[in-house]
């Protein structure tokens, strides 16, 4: 029984001293190039309701409840939501800095299933075939994300979604560059 006692105490001590090796920072950060100037994509994420075209978690449950509030696009605005899902959960994003189709950063507070606070940061790069958007987040792990880091690779969770999320921005952005292109062409002919 000691021996049983004693081994168990080891793993524990073991499992504790990984989980405090861990990094304390979460960092995930993924890029894809979308079609149209940086204009197209920094309208659809600097608009909370351009969400619901691209974002991955937007349309897990077709009953979250959304509010919004604050400034209508850019610094200030606020988006919240609540569901049952706890996929989705309930939380909200602040637009804390919004310089026009360079870069955006927001607060992202998750209230549950579980409380944290992390950064999100897109950027947006003018190149050749449209425009590099390069979403990030960052944050620091508490001892229990820690210990889910280590049976869980949230880079690899996470990200997964940031590159689905990406793809729907592509597509989203793909439309709205057709749109402008045909909006231009009905007042070209209108003149």
């Amino acid at each position: 029984m000691k021996k049983l006692i004693l081994v168990l105490g080891v793993v524990v001590a073991a499992v504790f001293g990984l989980v405090m090796i861990q990094s304390p920072k979460l960092h995930v950060e993924r890029s894809t190039v979308v079609p149209g100037a940086p204009a197209v994509a920094y309208g659809l994420v600097a608009n909370f309701k351009g969400w619901q075209q691209w974002s991955p978690w937007d349309n897990l449950d077709p009953a979250m409840e959304r509010t919004y509030s604050g400034a209508e696009a850019g610094q200030g605005a606020v988006y919240g939501w609540t569901s049952k899902n706890d996929q989705v959960g309930e939380g909200r994003m602040t637009i804390t800095e919004a310089k026009p189709d360079e870069r955006i950063e927001i607060k992202l507070e998750f209230i549950r299933p579980f409380a944290d606070v992390n950064t999100i940061i897109f950027t947006f790069a003018p190149e050749a075939e449209g425009t590099k958007v390069t979403w990030i987040m960052d944050g620091d792990k508490a001892f229990m994300e820690k210990a889910m880091g280590l049976f869980m690779n949230m880079d690899e969770m996470i990200g997964t979604d940031f590159e689905k999320g990406l793809n729907s921005m592509k597509d989203a952005a793909g439309k709205e560059v057709e749109r402008l292109a045909k909006e231009a062409e009905a007042k070209a002919a209108a003149e």
